[in-house]
């Protein structure tokens, strides 16, 4: 079992820079797909960004693709979504979420995890 904690979201100018952090709970945070989902009013949940543990691949949707960094830190169970040269279509609940079933399901596919965070508000004023 994972539980997922995230904060960091807030308001901010287009431009501008946020840092999103996400705790994990468990000893085996290390052995679980991470990933960053984003949902904003009136639309589907969508990708942002995820790192695979066991190849450490990263991947990023088009929309932030040079502008967000997927990171983790094993040692301290969080893994974090810089996010520069914010937007105010970057506005949006941002989840964490985890996952520990078959790695060959698709990283970029909200069906690939079964662990979620509650979501962090992000608020980009133009």
């Amino acid at each position: 079992q994972v539980q997922l904690v995230e904060s960091g979201g807030g308001l901010v100018q287009a431009g501008g820079s946020l840092r999103l952090s996400c705790a994990a709970s468990g000893r085996t945070f290390s052995v679980y797909d991470m990933g960053w989902f984003r949902q904003a009013p009136g639309k589907e949940r969508e990708f942002v960004a995820a790192i695979s543990w066991s190849t450490g691949s990263i991947y990023y949707a088009n929309s932030v693709k040079g502008r967000f960094t997927i990171s983790r830190d094993n040692a301290k169970n969080t893994v974090y979504l810089q996010m520069n040269s914010l937007k105010p279509e970057d506005t949006a609940v941002y989840y964490c979420a985890a996952s520990n079933l078959d790695p060959r399901t698709l990283m970029t596919s909200s069906v690939k995890y079964n662990y979620w965070g509650q979501g962090t508000q992000v608020t980009v004023s133009s």
